[in-house]
């Protein structure tokens, strides 16, 4: 839940957890959770970067700006900011796996966040790909880090459950449970990677059936396929 609200990263201190951040931030903790405050030493503005390191996926090293990328992988640049996912999430990185595991095709990325997935396919010859995202933040996010990575995607904002979906040969919805759910029956496409999970999870598929599951740090990862 702190992630979502703090992309930039939370840390975890010994008895909870320290979110650096500002008036309306402090709002929206105070509008979720029992919270205490206390002024910060010097150098706070940069704390926060320590909680986001690159990390290394099949053949993808994705992380932030600053740091220097892992020699011989491909890089994927994502600098944290308000829309959810850097690369390091289990959710993400199960994903980004099973993506790199498939041929190419058409995609579309429902629920884009920061564009890892859409700039991870784009990198291995996916295309066209369009990224869709109800959240202003996220749709303004994937669009920046698709041109700082050099590749090309289309980005739009729109709600997967409301408006028109454009028909794609893979769909890839790193989402909530129940979104996935919700989503996979409006779906005009042979094959989908759905995430968002966590591995005692069984999503409810009709229609569809799992040809591959990936698990990373407690959260899975689904390969589906129409039945």
């Amino acid at each position: 839940m702190l992630l979502e609200l703090f992309p930039e990263g939370v840390e975890e201190a010994d008895d909870g957890w320290a979110v650096y951040t500002d008036e309306t931030g402090e709002a929206a903790l105070r509008s979720r959770f029992s919270i205490r405050t206390s002024g910060v030493g010097e150098g706070w503005e940069d704390a926060w970067r320590a909680f986001h390191r690159g990390v290394v996926v099949g053949r993808f090293w994705i992380g932030p700006p600053w740091e220097t990328p892992a020699h011989g992988l491909e890089p994927i640049v994502i600098h944290p900011g308000r829309a959810f996912g850097t690369g390091a999430h289990g959710t993400t990185r199960t994903c980004a796996e099973l993506l790199q595991r498939l041929d190419p095709t058409s995609v579309l990325d429902v629920g884009c966040g920061s564009g890892v997935l859409s700039i991870a396919a784009a990198k291995l010859g996916f295309g066209p790909i369009v990224a869709i995202d109800r959240d202003v933040a996220a749709v303004e996010a994937t669009h920046e880090n698709a041109r700082v990575n050099g590749v090309e995607v289309e980005v739009r904002s729109a709600d997967a459950l409301d408006d028109e979906l454009p028909e794609a040969g893979l769909v890839l919805a790193n989402v909530e449970l129940d979104v996935v759910e919700l989503l996979l029956p409006r779906l005009a496409t042979r094959r989908a990677i759905v995430s968002g999970f966590l591995d005692c999870d069984e999503p409810r598929t009709p229609g569809w059936r799992r040809i591959e599951r990936v698990v990373r740090d407690g959260w899975a990862a689904d390969l589906l396929e129409r039945s």
